[in-house]
């Protein structure tokens, strides 16, 4: 008989070998199958026991399929009859396509047809049809003008194994399938190790344990269909009861007798859940196996004698999630060097890209490429004794330990950052600045920036990288590269967990809006007849609730929510420390004064200004979310009433329409501008601060009120005021940058622009304002 076997496209060469083991005949990679030949007994035998099959079936025919009536006519030839029972249903599976018949689903009735009334003229009756659990079902694929036809013998695909549904829990990892944690076992040669008796595995992000229950399931040769209940063949008409009876016994009796066999599961995994679900699934799958968890700094010292075989799938972390590869690369690399002291010691690894080979230390001997869901991936399989013995470690400062990296350079990253961290926590503990600026392009290969938050009311501290785009000419792998030694080192020298590093990769393109949008608008008139959010933020037990992924840090003796994971910005600007403490001091001037606050995003502006005594303030955006997040900090620090307004609206045009009215000025205002945006939201087709700036300064000082003042800001590095244009219309504009830029940022002094804007009728200058 002919038989064959589907697989995930790259399995062929692993599952050919794997079924010529299950003594099949003839076998013979194809491209994403294999077909072999011998008895029903060998295929069910290669359906109880594949463990990276998809499903196997018994080939019937090949017939012409240049069209669909030859198509029927190859389907009526055969004898149907002597496969389908009379009463048992059925189902066809149909694919592939060729040039006349460019639909599975045409196909698949097309054929239905020929079955049924093949079945009707033998019989005198038509078969019912069960497309969901069919007792026998059908396959039909096309290949060019010819189509292969046959019977399912597996029925739901192989790779779904009984205990996975019980496994899987309401966790937040994602399960890897088990015919791929088994690819991965079969390309380190787990089932060497196996034979060869006391089998250790190491395997660094198991995740919901799929490669620990298969490394198990061999190691107690346990056969991955024998908790199956249902197969396609059972109530096939052609099924060998006796055949498969004598096949499910031996494989009972080997699952007996394999109990007393010995594995030993060394895991590894920081993601929250990942160790209830590996024992989850192992009892799931009924493993009487203890697997042992271990942390990183454990590895070295707990594999022991033998020969290990280390797999990892380092295809976890989502593409922008830099953070989380480098912890994983890390971690790799850091187990690479625990088991390549061990003879016969095996690597494998599954990885989006060939960061595994840096972290490894070498490239592999052998690259499989597979399909993850639409993403490509390839398991990699490494020699250990042929990988490098001078693998890049970094030993940092104090107790900290080593941390292995992909670019031997970055050690001299790690030297910098650790002298810069302890400068600069001398300076914020003298200035009482919980959370700044650690470095910043310090080296120039090196193009990041790093902040620290420390939380205020609960304990926690947070890292925030960004990424300054590499220059052309800069290798993109090689920048890639060492990000994630950044994203490695970084936490360990300040003292961070992992899980609490964010990365923002920054790039020279123009944006567009300056914020996200989005939430519904809850709004009532305000003074001036625009839309108001009245709506305060929701309490707990007299507390404001804090959104989901939100902290409360502290700064200047004020509370404010920062989010690191849900927005592009984590909606505290530290470059602006002191242009907000300014605001504070020239609100002092003006006691129960009134606030504007232009482009205000999450209001910290005027918490400040409220702080300084403002009677009235008026935050203006056009994001309700952004207005949401200043209305909370507001009101945690206890700035609440009807005298704070929050008004969302499109601030060019609230700007012009308000200039205009001639009805209410401010006493002092704050304007920090996006570099660029082009909402379709607003009135204007687009904003350019450098070609827009003039008119909006103008507007601006319309709305201050006699002896009032504006601040401006601004973070293009390249801006250039126009000053002819704003003495035409009468504004003062003084430069300020310099008392704006706080210590942590001297580095970077062109990090923003900000000026004083004051009417010239008025005659006060920057000198009177203390400024």
């Amino acid at each position: 008989m002919e038989f064959v076997a589907t697989c995930p496209k790259g399995f062929e060469s692993l599952l050919a070998g794997e079924l010529h083991s299950l003594g099949a005949e003839g076998v013979r990679p194809l491209v994403g199958q294999v077909s072999f030949t011998g008895s029903l007994a060998d295929a069910y035998r290669c359906c109880l026991w594949s463990r990276l099959a998809s499903n196997v079936t018994l080939v019937l025919a090949r017939v012409g399929a240049a069209n669909a009536d030859q198509l029927y006519e190859g389907l009526s030839a055969i004898p149907w009859e002597d496969h389908v029972a009379p009463g048992a249903t059925m189902a066809i599976e149909a694919r592939g396509t060729n040039e006349q018949l460019r639909n599975t689903q045409f196909v698949a009735l097309r054929s239905k047809d020929a079955v049924a009334d093949r079945l009707l003229s033998r019989r005198g009756a038509r078969p019912l049809v069960n497309t969901d659990a069919p007792d026998v079902g059908i396959v039909v694929r096309l290949s060019r003008e010819r189509a292969l036809v046959g019977i399912d013998l597996t029925g739901e695909p192989l790779f779904n194994r009984s205990w996975e549904s019980a496994a899987a829990g309401r966790g937040r990892l994602a399960p890897r399938r088990a015919d791929y944690a088994a690819a991965l076992l079969e390309a380190g040669c787990w089932f060497r190790d196996v034979r060869h008796g006391s089998p250790v595995l190491v395997n660094l992000f198991p995740g919901t344990g799929s490669v620990a229950v298969e490394a198990a399931s061999q190691a107690l040769d346990r056969a991955p269909g024998l908790l199956r209940v249902r197969w396609g063949f059972s109530r096939w008409a052609g099924h060998d009861a006796d055949a498969w009876d004598a096949l499910a016994a031996e494989a009972a009796d080997r699952a007996e007798a394999g109990v007393e066999n010995s594995v030993e599961l060394l895991l590894c995994d920081s993601r929250p859940g990942a160790e209830a679900a590996a024992r989850r699934a192992l009892r799931a799958a009924d493993m009487d196996v203890e697997p042992r968890f271990l942390s990183p700094g454990e590895l070295a010292a707990t594999v022991g004698d033998g020969s290990p075989l280390l797999v990892a799938d380092l295809a976890w972390p989502q593409p922008d999630d830099l953070a989380s590869e480098a912890e994983a690369l890390s971690l790799f690399s850091a187990g690479v060097g625990a088991v390549a002291r061990h003879d016969g010691a095996g690597v494998v690894a599954l990885s989006p890209d060939d960061a595994a080979n840096a972290a490894a230390g070498g490239g592999p001997v052998e690259a499989i490429d597979v399909i993850l869901g639409r993403d490509e991936a390839t398991i990699r399989c490494y020699d250990p004794m042929s990988l490098s013995t001078e693998h890049p470690l970094v030993e940092l400062r104090g107790n900290a330990g080593s941390v292995p990296v992909l670019v031997g350079a970055s050690d001299q990253f790690a030297a910098r950052l650790a002298k810069v961290a302890k400068l600069r926590a001398k300076w914020a503990a003298r200035e009482d600045v919980s959370c700044y600026r650690v470095y910043d392009a310090d080296l120039p290969d090196y193009a990041v920036s790093i902040d620290l938050y420390r939380g205020s009311e609960t304990p926690g501290r947070w890292l925030y990288v960004s990424e300054y785009a590499a220059p052309k000419d800069v290798n993109a792998g090689l920048a890639r590269r060492r990000l994630l030694d950044v994203l490695a080192i970084a936490p360990r020298v300040l003292d961070v967990d992992p899980a609490n590093v964010h990365v923002r990769v920054r790039t020279r393109a123009r944006g567009g809006s300056q914020y996200a949008d989005g939430g519904r608008e809850g709004r009532a008139a305000t003074r001036d007849g625009m839309a108001r959010d009245t709506r305060l933020g929701r309490r707990r037990d007299g507390h404001v609730e804090l959104p989901r992924g939100a902290h409360l840090v502290d700064e200047g003796g004020l509370t404010f929510e920062v989010n690191f994971s849900e927005r592009l910005d984590c909606g505290l600007f530290l470059d602006h420390r002191e242009t907000r403490a300014m605001v504070r001091e020239l609100m002092k001037r003006t006691p129960g004064g009134s606030f504007l606050n232009l482009f205000a995003y999450t209001g910290t502006a005027s918490c400040y200004a409220s702080d300084g005594g403002a009677g009235l303030t008026t935050t203006v955006d056009l994001s309700r979310p952004s207005l949401d997040w200043a209305r909370r900090n507001m009101e945690r620090n206890g700035f609440v009433g009807r005298n704070h307004e929050f008004i969302q609206a499109d601030v060019l045009q609230w700007v012009a329409d308000r200039r205009h009215e001639h009805r209410y000025t401010w006493d002092l205002v704050f304007c920090d501008v996006p570099t660029f945006s082009n909402s379709n939201r607003m009135h204007t087709s687009s904003w350019d601060v450098q070609r827009d700036h003039a008119d909006l300064i103008i507007s601006v000082s319309r709305l201050l009120s006699r002896g009032g003042c504006a601040i401006f800001s601004c973070n293009l590095r390249s801006f250039k005021p126009d000053i002819e244009t704003l003495e035409k219309a009468g504004v003062e504009l003084a430069d300020i940058t310099a008392k704006t830029i706080p210590e942590d940022f001297s580095r970077n002094p062109k990090i923003h622009h900000a000026y004083l804007v004051t009417r010239r009728e008025d005659g006060i200058t920057a000198r009177e304002l203390g400024l």
